[in-house]
């Protein structure tokens, strides 16, 4: 059974820069909170497929989780999924959809987050922790607006 949820924020932006601004991994030291670094396991333009190891400071250590392109719709879906057995976590599986709909002066971002693999008691605090995972995610989304509006 998965643990799933849901942040929707509005970017007053258009929808080709909020994308773009979803994908620009040598940007996010503007804005991700707690970002140590980015390490590229490819290279060139993001693309189905593309892999990267994100390092956070949180909770005052540093954490190392393995991300992967899973989905790319031009413009309005971006999917991006975490594999917990390569990172620091450790177990399972996090995937994160970003719908993107435009507007005449905006762009609504929709992310979708699905926690998957959990078992025993870490399922038991992932359900605890899935508000924690919502928030972070709502953070994010927030510092990338800011940043993308200024």
């Amino acid at each position: 059974m998965s643990i799933r949820f849901e942040v929707k924020r509005t970017f007053h932006v258009s929808q080709e820069k909020a994308y773009k601004g979803l994908l620009d991994l040598e940007a996010a030291k503007h804005w991700m909170q707690g970002l140590v670094k980015i390490e590229r396991l490819d290279d060139g333009p993001l693309h189905i497929g593309s892999e990267w190891k994100e390092t956070r400071k949180m909770f005052g250590k540093e954490a190392t989780e393995h991300f992967e392109v899973v989905g790319l719709e031009d413009q309005e879906k971006i999917v991006l999924r975490c594999d917990g057995t390569k990172g620091t976590t450790g177990k399972g599986e996090f995937v994160f959809t970003y719908i993107l709909a435009p507007s005449a002066d905006h762009t609504t971002i929709t992310l979708y987050g699905e926690i998957n693999g959990l078992t025993g008691l870490a399922r038991w605090f992932g359900k605890m922790m899935a508000g924690t995972f919502k928030s972070a995610c709502a953070k994010d989304l927030d510092a990338l607006k800011s940043y993308l509006e200024k």
